[in-house]
């Protein structure tokens, strides 16, 4: 029987299937010895152990249209960025973190504010401003209003699609909206994945509709992603991109050097502070990783 995983945690993986619903599965020991670590978001077959208690094995897991470092999750199309407006307010070096590990890892982003009813809409036009070049669709949205609910399910329709965001910002809200009619196969799924708490701790996918899922996905606070080197940085800010040709120096870190195109069109208001601060920031942060490796012995 073939299915997806939808939840891995302490060596159990949930799986699940479209004509019998979830089972906890093992992964057989051929897998370990391979060095091959099951995924949400992996396609698998399994065989059936006990299934009036819906256990079994992963014999299989088919080739992965993708695979994601961080968060580790395979086979998706596009990262869910939920931030809220206010309560708590963006953080923007986070934000911007979680935009230059997508685009590292070639994964589309949808960047979505919510609880957008709290502010007016010159200061969410403020926030826009900051996004409006990184290249990706931004969103405002309100489950309580229900205002952007249908563009955001436009959005994700008929792909599988990694949601992250930090604490209080209505990540959970949005998902329970968007899955509200769900009803899934068979199975209880919150006695099988155990779903109800507020933190994520573990990757989790979330069946929305035909074709449709959401990965409700661990937060993170760091930039530990191998060969993401500061010199590169810069490629990984989209309105940065046409500016870079400029610069007099080759090698150029767009921070300290006479003659850099992106400072130019930071003082000429074609970037927004805020971004080039991020870049900054995080430039600095990588920078004193890469010493750190050179560091040791």
């Amino acid at each position: 029987m073939k299915g997806k995983i939808i939840k891995g945690i302490s060596g159990f993986y949930y799986v699940h299937t479209a004509e019998s619903g979830i089972y906890e599965c093992r992964a057989k020991g051929i897998f370990r010895n391979r060095k091959i670590k099951p995924l949400v978001g992996d396609n698998v077959e399994i065989e059936i152990l006990h299934e009036a208690d819906k256990e079994g094995n992963i014999i299989a897991i088919e080739s992965r249209k993708n695979e994601l470092i961080r968060p580790s999750v395979s086979n998706i199309n596009q990262a869910l960025l939920i931030f809220s407006v206010t309560n708590p307010a963006p953080n923007y070096n986070l934000l911007d973190r979680f935009l230059v590990m997508m685009r590292y890892q070639s994964v589309p982003v949808i960047l979505c504010f919510n609880k957008s009813d709290l502010m007016g809409e010159a200061d969410k036009e403020n926030i826009f401003s900051v996004y409006r070049a990184c290249g990706c669709p931004v969103l405002f949205t309100s489950v309580e209003q229900k205002y952007g609910m249908d563009e955001l399910r436009l959005l994700l329709k008929g792909k599988t699609s990694a949601a992250s965001g930090p604490s209080g910002v209505g990540k959970s809200s949005i998902v329970n909206f968007l899955q509200q009619n769900v009803k899934m196969e068979t199975g209880d799924v919150s006695r099988k994945i155990g779903r109800g708490k507020n933190t994520t701790r573990h990757s989790q996918m979330i069946f929305i509709e035909k074709d449709t899922y959401i990965m409700d996905t661990p937060g993170f606070g760091s930039l530990n992603i191998p060969g993401l080197c500061s010199a590169d940085l810069w490629r990984y800010y989209e309105e940065f991109l046409p500016y870079e040709p400029e610069c007099r120096f080759k090698g150029c870190s767009h921070i300290h050097e006479p003659g850099c195109g992106i400072k130019q069109a930071l003082f000429a208001g074609n970037i927004h502070p805020k971004r080039y601060e991020n870049y900054v920031s995080i430039y600095e942060e990588l920078k004193e990783n890469e010493k750190n490796i050179w560091r040791k012995p």
